[in-house]
């Protein structure tokens, strides 16, 4: 017994006619007899008494009905369900971040543009520092990252990495800095501060090198482990950063930004994913995001 069966035995069941159910279900009237025939011989009796001019169901038929109509109806639910699922429209997106994805304003627009569109499906947000998400996406306990490269070449075939934003290099400085008065500041003229880092798996070699080049030396570094974190101790006199322009919409009492004319480096965003996506809601929400790459 299968819902081809049910279908069947239910228009039957409702026509009180076969020629009436057979034209409701688009098939010739002795191949529906035969369907209801199999049915009956594979339950073990008679589901409707047949007359010359309609049918009627049985005992067993009436029971039949009940249960056929529940079970047709959780078919048809279980459908919609698994559809809408398909199509993001239910489901959730887990996403991690790092500050970044936060100032430059990217994370909240594609958030707003995937809720407008599927209401149904639920967000939740994770900071997370940028060298752990690829490692949460690959393990599954998130779906979608947004985290700087910090200048590396990312290598992972089982992961997709989207540049969704790219920002030159600004000083962060404390307001009474004596270069505060500069309104332009190469490297050079940083010389003689403590220079506060990000610190994660290396994620500031790339910059270091950079001030290395334009030294001669090795730079005075103090490593932290947030951007917030950078910015407050920038702000409390500790040494200067050097931070994407997207920051600079972080107004901290004390802290005051500079351009930065001779950095080739840059500060970027990169929308992290997995190549084999299965979930519905995660491709959406993709497909989203990357509508302005």
């Amino acid at each position: 017994m299968d819902l081809r069966h049910l279908r069947y035995f239910l228009a039957v069941a409702e026509e009180g006619h076969f020629g009436r159910a057979a034209q409701r279900l688009h098939i010739v009237q002795s191949a529906l007899s035969m369907q209801i025939r199999a049915l009956e011989e594979e339950l073990g009796g008679a589901l409707f008494v047949r007359t010359s001019r309609r049918v009627e169901l049985t005992e067993a038929g009436r029971l039949l009905r009940a249960e056929a109509q529940r079970t047709v109806d959780q078919a048809a639910h279980a459908a919609q369900v698994v559809r809408r699922s398909l199509r993001g429209e239910m489901g959730s997106v887990r996403i991690g971040f790092a500050g970044n994805a936060v100032f430059s304003g990217r994370l909240m627009a594609d958030v707003r543009a995937f809720r407008a569109a599927y209401p149904g499906a639920e967000v939740l947000l994770s900071e997370m520092a940028p060298q752990r998400q690829a490692e949460a996406i690959q393990k599954g306990q998130l779906d979608v990252g947004y985290a700087p490269s910090h200048g590396e070449q990312v290598v992972d075939e089982a992961l997709r990495h989207d540049r969704i934003g790219q920002w030159p290099l600004v000083v962060a400085m404390p307001e009474d800095h004596p270069l505060a008065q500069c309104e332009t500041l190469t490297a050079g003229m940083l010389s003689n501060d403590a220079l506060i880092v990000y610190a994660g798996h290396g994620a500031d070699e790339q910059l270091l090198q950079a001030l290395r080049e334009r030294l001669g030396r090795e730079p005075q570094v103090q490593r932290t482990t947030s951007t917030l974190s950078v910015l407050a101790l920038v702000a409390s006199g500790m040494g200067v950063a050097l931070v994407p322009t997207s920051l600079m919409q972080m107004r901290i009492p004390g802290l005051v930004y500079r351009a930065l004319e001779d950095m080739p480096t840059q500060g970027d965003l990169l929308l992290i994913s997995r190549r084999q996506e299965t979930s519905g809601a995660v491709r959406a929400f993709l497909a989203v995001a990357r509508e302005h790459l």
